[in-house]
């Protein structure tokens, strides 16, 4: 299938006192018509400014998209005026933003809160969009849609605002969405119903998901490729299968490793020592070379590229082949 989304080279910069903070510093990667992606990394890796780069959403100043394209079914929507922009968002693609629990405004009702967008980019009227915004309650699994867009957001579960959510991003029928950590603060059980609820939506509209967590065991059943973000670049990427079976980074074997697994409940869990670079004060070389047990001499000279280690499979490793 043809890309509904390409990001090319993308680079967002954030120009602070303490200097430049490079939050997404050369990222590409292509969305297919239909396709389910995932975009993994630990907090503070530039998985989220990619979403809200490529929404046009960077806080300016001080954050500035500085390089690079973004590409929607062969636009660039960096070249789009403010008000083609405002069309693009919520019309062409939807985003379910994180933390369910402070998305929803508190003072409006659920149904207001789906209507608008219907009434600004689909020009419905308000009964039309009340019609619109119970179908919508009804497609993503809350009971008794018509009685609950009178309800206020503190009436409904943590769950139950995440489908609301859901249902704001998918009521203009865009071609994308972009679901940024869809699963947070939710109990495990809730996890899993809205990741069904998202790939059963995905499968029944044709939509193109990007779904960005810090979790690979969220995503394992769910996504057909893989991007393994670290310091605001891609590090690792590939098919789900080849990730998972072959991991070819030595941070994408830390993420492995420090997920529980219910074939071996008698392995611990191994974390990945130390914390994340400061993004504003990257070390020379490789970024993740001071938390790494893979690293030589030559990581600490010169920053590793994306290479491609099996056909489909790229790794930003100089030790890629090495790893077992």
């Amino acid at each position: 299938m043809a890309p509904v989304l390409q990001v090319r080279d993308l680079r967002t910069h954030f120009f602070t006192k303490a200097g430049v903070v490079k939050a997404v510093d050369g990222v590409s990667f292509d969305v297919d018509a239909g396709g389910f992606m995932g975009l993994v990394g630990e907090s503070g890796c530039g998985k989220s400014m990619t979403a809200l780069s490529i929404m046009r959403l960077v806080p300016s100043p001080p954050g500035q998209i500085v390089g690079g394209e973004v590409l929607l079914e062969g636009r660039n929507v960096l070249d789009f005026s403010d008000p083609e922009m405002r069309d693009i968002r919520g019309n062409h693609i939807g985003m379910v933003f994180q933390e369910p629990m402070t998305s929803l405004n508190p003072g409006l009702t659920i149904g207001r809160q789906i209507t608008e967008s219907l009434e600004l980019h689909l020009n419905l009227d308000r009964r039309h969009a009340l019609t619109r915004a119970a179908e919508l309650l009804e497609l993503v699994g809350i009971p008794e849609p018509a009685n609950r867009l009178s309800d206020y957001p503190h009436q409904f579960s943590g769950g139950m605002r995440q489908r609301v959510m859901i249902a704001i991003g998918l009521s203009c029928n865009p071609k994308l969405l972009l679901a940024d950590e869809p699963t947070t603060a939710l109990d495990v059980t809730v996890q899993a119903q809205v990741l069904e609820l998202i790939d059963k939506l995905r499968q029944e509209l044709g939509l193109a998901v990007l779904l960005i967590t810090h979790n690979l065991g969220v995503v394992a059943r769910y996504v057909d490729e893989v991007k393994i973000m670290y310091a605001g670049k891609i590090v690792e990427q590939g098919s789900a299968r080849d990730i998972y079976k072959s991991p070819k980074h030595p941070y994408t074997r830390g993420l492995l490793g420090s997920v529980p697994r219910l074939d071996d409940t008698s392995s611990r869990l191994i974390p990945i020592d130390g914390m994340p670079p400061h993004l504003g004060q990257l070390p020379a070389g490789c970024a993740f070379r001071a938390r790494c047990t893979h690293a030589v001499d030559r990581c600490a000279r010169e920053v590793p590229q994306l290479q491609a280690v099996a056909p489909g499979h790229d790794s930003a490793c100089w030790e890629a082949d090495h790893l077992d």
